[in-house]
Parts: structure tokens; sequence; C-alpha cells
């Protein structure tokens, strides 16, 4: 029977895994004992396939797993609940506007405007059990892939956008701030979502293509961010909780074909 492709989610108490139609969610509640859910995928645009649009539309699909699975486990605690993370999202706008006014080469302003744009996003994968977790969901998503026990990172993490997103982003915000000063605002708007169609797409080509220089050297940044913040080795207790969301996820996909 062939593997399905499966991707994930770490929070600060648990693990989410998705597959193509379902989801399934697993935390370790304060007192101690594992408590699951699962449901199907919201679906937006299930046809939509168009190059550069299918990406935000299957990113706003996995995001709108967060109310969902709120509503079945009240007690999932998900990586931007802490308040750093708040923080960190208004020094990073704040961080960002103050690189666009620096007087240095375009190039350089625009790439160091976006990094600071993301730093909350890295910021978030920090805290608490949540590295821990987020290398169960490496390890037991792997493990299922590969059929023996995989390393606690993967090559599919969402990281992995982050070189795509600081070229594609630099690029998109040099373009915008060429616009007309009255036009500026909405040209870095529709650069924000063109940049990330565009990095969907360089992912899915660095997914196909991991030998090529290219693709590994715009993979270098998301896979030292796995290495070096984003994940840990996650404890026993940690992928019991993630097997659970992996074994209900592919249960409620079983259920799904029938």
């Amino acid at each position: 029977m062939d593997k399905l492709r499966l991707g994930g989610m770490a929070l600060q108490n648990g693990v989410i895994v998705h597959g193509p139609t379902s989801w399934a969610a697993s935390i370790r509640r304060e007192d101690g004992s594992l408590q699951t859910a699962s449901g199907r995928i919201p679906r937006f645009g299930p046809r939509v396939s168009a190059p550069f649009v299918r990406g935000p539309v299957r990113i706003a699909e996995s995001l709108a797993l967060i109310p969902a699975v709120k509503r079945a486990l009240p007690e999932a605690r998900f990586a931007f609940e802490r308040p750093a993370v708040a923080v960190a999202v208004v020094a990073g706008s704040l961080g960002a506007a103050a690189v666009r006014r620096a007087p240095v080469a375009a190039g350089v302003r625009e790439a160091a405007a976006a990094f600071a744009s993301l730093v909350p996003a890295m910021l978030s994968l920090r805290g608490g059990e949540l590295t821990g977790y987020h290398g169960a969901e490496h390890v037991s998503i792997g493990s299922y892939e590969t059929g023996e026990r995989a390393a606690k990172e993967h090559d599919r993490c969402g990281s992995h956008l982050v070189g795509p997103l600081l070229v594609t982003s630099a690029l998109a915000s040099a373009f915008a701030g060429r616009a007309p000063r009255g036009a500026r605002a909405p040209a870095r708007i529709a650069g924000a979502f063109g940049a990330l169609g565009a990095s969907v797409e360089l992912f899915g080509w660095m997914s196909r293509h991991p030998e090529r220089r290219l693709a590994r050297a715009l993979a270098r940044p998301g896979q030292e961010l796995q290495t070096r913040l984003s994940t840990a080795e996650p404890s026993d207790r940690q992928l019991e909780v993630a097997q659970s969301a992996l074994a209900a996820c592919l249960a409620a996909e079983a259920a799904a074909a029938r």
C-alpha cells in the first residue's frame, strides 16, 4: 500500500498530523493523560492547481485547522499563543520599517527587512516543550515514511520556506519600493502574496530536486533553523503523543477512503 503524504504542526503540548483529507491532534493534558481528536480538513479551493495560487490556498487551509482543533481540543496550546510571540511580531514589524529607511543598498536593505519580518515566526518555534514536540512530529512522520527511526529534522518541514521567502520577499519589496509613493502600500501587499506563492513553488521544486546546488542553498537556512533552534530530540512521552496523532490521522484517512 502506498504511503500517504503527511504534514504536521507542533503544539506547546502536543502534535497535529494531517493527510490529504483528514487531520488528527493529540495533546498531553495537565493531569498527564492523552486526549486525541480528528476531523476533515477544510477545503477552500480543492480544484485550485494554478502555480503561485495553489500554495497560498493550501496554507490558508492549514491555518483553518487552528479553530477546528481548538473546538475539538480546547486545551491545545498553539505556539503563537505565547505572549513573547506577540511582542516579537511588533518588534519585527518595527525592525523591518527601520531597516527600510537605512541608507544602504536597496538589495541589502530589502533582504534585511525580509529577515526582520521573519523573526517572529522563528521565535514562535522556541519555548517550553515545543521544540521536543516539533522533533516528535518529524520523527513520527519520517518513521512512517521510511519504515525506520527517522531524525528530528525533516526535508518537508515548513522551515525550509525560510530560504525561498527571504529571496522572494526581498525581490518583491524591492519592486514595490519603486512604485509611486501613493501605491507603495498596496504594492507591498501584492508583493507579499506573490512572494508567498513563489516561495511555495520553489519549495516544491526543492523537494523534487534535492540534489541541485540551488535547492541545497535555498534549503540551508531552514535546515540550520531546524537543527539549531526549532527542534529537539523528543522524549518517549512526546513521541507517544505524536504516534497517537499519526495513528488517528491514518485511521481518519482510511475511514474517509471507504
